[in-house]
């Protein structure tokens, strides 16, 4: 993985995405994953999965704004969160900025990756280390939402790639038991991949949720750190729509300050380039 001081992540087509590297700060192995922490010149400081860049300081605002702000301006009064995965804390963070949220419990299956982003990237992860509002567990998000008595109103699966201890994530019978635990109203968003390079992920996915859900959606980000730069994140819902149901008002009456969402980009980012949408007809909503 590393080679004179950069690093690379290396993609199954052929594509790769390097950084120069200026210190090691973090390197374990668990019984899922080898969890690495590294400082990089560009980028700030960076969590890497088995050598796969989940969170750098430089963009991870975008990601976390995406994954969390746009349902939870949707739904109408979000209360109960439940994050499954999210181990640098940035989707957790996020969601506890809104105050009309009263509880945001997060499950991860890896407590190094907890470990490791409170200790060497705080920009994420501070609320990890405390929150009155947050019921941090370490353990099978797949497990939890099979056994759980309890609702949600919104789920935000944050997840990584479907391989090793998440591929479960991608499932019908994950999405069965998130379906059983999600308020009538809820909304579930998850990590939707790559439209470039995981198109057909993306369609058994959403197959996956057509057959769980009455909506379902797909909507778009774009960052410095995954391969091919254009990325998605999955919306399904039994009712709500994620623009029908988008009061703007609300983003300005919250007072809330944004790196990367806006009203603008809520509603754009729902407007799918053209290969996609004809890659996933007949599985969206999309307009």
């Amino acid at each position: 993985m590393y080679s004179d001081l950069w690093i690379e992540e290396k993609h199954e087509v052929g594509y790769g995405m390097r950084y120069k590297v200026e210190n090691v700060l973090y390197s374990k192995k668990s019984e899922f994953q080898t969890v690495d922490v590294v400082e990089t010149k560009g980028h700030g400081r960076m969590l890497l999965n088995d050598g796969l860049v989940m969170v750098t300081e430089r963009d991870e605002f975008v990601y976390h704004d995406m994954i969390t702000h746009v349902p939870l301006f949707v739904h109408p009064n979000p209360k109960n969160v439940l994050v499954i995965g999210g181990g640098d804390g940035g989707t957790a963070r996020e969601v506890l900025r809104h105050p009309g949220v009263e509880k945001c419990t997060m499950v991860e299956i890896d407590g190094l990756v907890c470990e490791a982003c409170m200790e060497f990237i705080p920009q994420t992860a501070e609320v990890l280390k405390g929150h009155d509002k947050l019921n941090l567990i370490i353990g099978d998000g797949v497990k939890f939402v099979e056994e759980t008595t309890e609702k949600f109103d919104i789920i935000i699966v944050d997840s990584t790639d479907p391989i090793g201890p998440a591929a479960p994530l991608f499932g019908p019978e994950f999405y069965g038991n998130v379906k059983k635990c999600l308020a009538d109203n809820g909304i579930v968003v998850s990590q939707g991949e790559s439209p470039f390079f995981n198109g057909d992920i993306q369609k058994s996915m959403l197959k996956v949720l057509n057959d769980a859900f009455e909506k379902t959606f797909i909507y778009n980000f774009s960052n410095l750190s995954y391969p091919g730069g254009l990325w998605s994140f999955t919306f399904a819902s039994n009712g709500l729509d994620p623009l029908k149901d988008f009061d703007e008002s609300r983003v300005e009456k919250s007072g809330l300050d944004f790196q990367y969402y806006n009203t603008g980009i809520h509603k754009a980012a729902f407007m799918l380039p053209t290969f996609e949408k004809k890659n996933l007809a007949g599985l969206i909503q999309n307009p």
